[in-house]
């Protein structure tokens, strides 16, 4: 039975796909092992539901038009994954600030991720690059935000 261009919609990642896949994300430039975000060719594979926002639209978008069984890699520009780095999202926080949502026995080092809620009951986090008596500095952008990656796929399975 030959396949049908019918056959191959029904395969092809859309944007609203369920995938099984797998995927390495890492970073676009640097040492080979050291730059890896993310990796499940060794392990089991990754689900994925397209549309919403499992990943991020730039990395979504690079799985659409792929077929069921494609190998692929892809290089994605910081606008494309998640975003250049924006100056306005690095931020003081006051110290009471930090002791309401942490507890007033915690402590911290530069580098901790620190997970905040918003007055709405959003969650969001920062990462902690300074501490200071009065406040503390910390930084809200996406870790990857700014960065190059390279997304090196297999998509096993689209329904």
């Amino acid at each position: 039975m030959s396949s049908t261009a019918a056959d191959q919609a029904t395969t092809s990642v859309q944007a609203n796909s369920y995938l099984t896949l797998h995927y390495r994300i890492a970073l676009a430039s640097g040492p080979a092992r050291a730059s890896v975000f993310a990796d499940t060719f060794d392990g089991r594979p990754g689900t994925l539901q397209l549309g919403i926002g499992q990943w991020a639209p730039g990395l979504e978008a690079a799985l659409v038009g792929h077929a069921e069984g494609e190998r692929f890699s892809v290089t994605l520009e910081p606008a494309q994954a998640y975003g250049d780095r924006n100056p306005d999202l690095i931020q003081k926080v006051t110290r009471t600030m930090l002791a309401e949502h942490a507890g007033p026995d915690a402590t911290f080092e530069p580098g901790d991720l620190v997970e905040f809620t918003a007055p709405n009951g959003a969650r969001y986090s920062g990462v902690l690059k300074q501490i200071e008596p009065e406040w503390a500095l910390f930084d809200f952008n996406h870790p990857l935000a700014g960065t190059a990656l390279r997304v090196d796929v297999h998509i096993l399975g689209v329904l």
